[in-house]
């Protein structure tokens, strides 16, 4: 109920006038049955803006920290996650990545529409960075297409940082369902879940005209703010040197 509520009252035509959402190959979202979308992830408002266009409720795996957080921001992020049905993946890797595999695999044997991010978070600068293998996994294992889908503008909304987004018009675009039933009982095998993401990337790739880099976005990322943070201990230094 609350999630029909946020949708089509309260939330949805607030995106919708913010965003002026121009929308392309919707008609390749199926209308029934089981399916990932996958797609970039530039901005906290795509878990919004996307699922507000698309007429089936999509259900995302979510990363834990929103579930997490810290006072009274952080307990109302989470209670809005966990009643729009958003399900929390802790990123840690291992026995915690099996888990979050499980919790999609769950979803999609229901017979819903599943949203994942391949990159496993926000580009920080814009870039398309390299997939990780659970979305493979889930495709293979439940045998569901999966539907690239590319949100474009939404970073130059609101980037990684910015709190209130800036009202511009942004597209986003879906592609032609990909299947991978020639990879079936191969979702064990570490090449195949390769070959299966980096096909999924390319095709986000395609639809999103984003510079690729061959890296993880967690890793990226984490390398810009050593950067940063050395930049800025030598130009305190500079400083008091002057």
């Amino acid at each position: 109920m609350f999630y029909q509520v946020l949708k089509y009252i309260l939330l949805g035509p607030l995106l919708r006038l913010l965003f002026r959402p121009r929308i392309e190959g919707l008609e390749h979202v199926p209308e029934e049955g089981a399916a990932i979308i996958a797609g970039n992830h530039l901005s906290f408002a795509d878990h919004f803006v996307m699922p507000a266009i698309v007429p089936r409720r999509v259900t995302f795996l979510a990363k834990a920290e929103y579930f997490t957080g810290p006072g009274l921001k952080g307990r109302l992020t989470a209670a809005f996650f966990h009643a729009v049905g958003q399900i929390p993946v802790d990123r840690s890797g291992g026995r915690a990545s099996r888990a979050a595999i499980s919790s999609g695999l769950s979803v999609l044997r229901k017979g819903r529409l599943l949203g994942i991010y391949p990159e496993g978070t926000r580009s920080h600068d814009g870039r398309l960075y390299k997939g990780r293998t659970g979305v493979a996994s889930m495709a293979i294992q439940a045998g569901v297409p999966v539907v690239p889908c590319a949100m474009i503008g939404t970073f130059e909304a609101q980037p990684t940082g910015r709190r209130l987004p800036r009202a511009r018009r942004i597209t986003i675009r879906f592609g032609a369902p990909l299947e991978f039933s020639r990879y079936a009982g191969m979702a064990d095998e570490r090449t195949a879940l390769r070959a299966v993401t980096d096909e999924i990337m390319y095709a986000i790739l395609t639809l999103s005209g984003q510079e690729y880099v061959d890296t993880y976005a967690g890793e990226a990322k984490a390398e810009a703010q050593a950067q940063a943070r050395a930049h800025g201990r030598r130009g305190h230094g500079n400083g008091h040197t002057g």
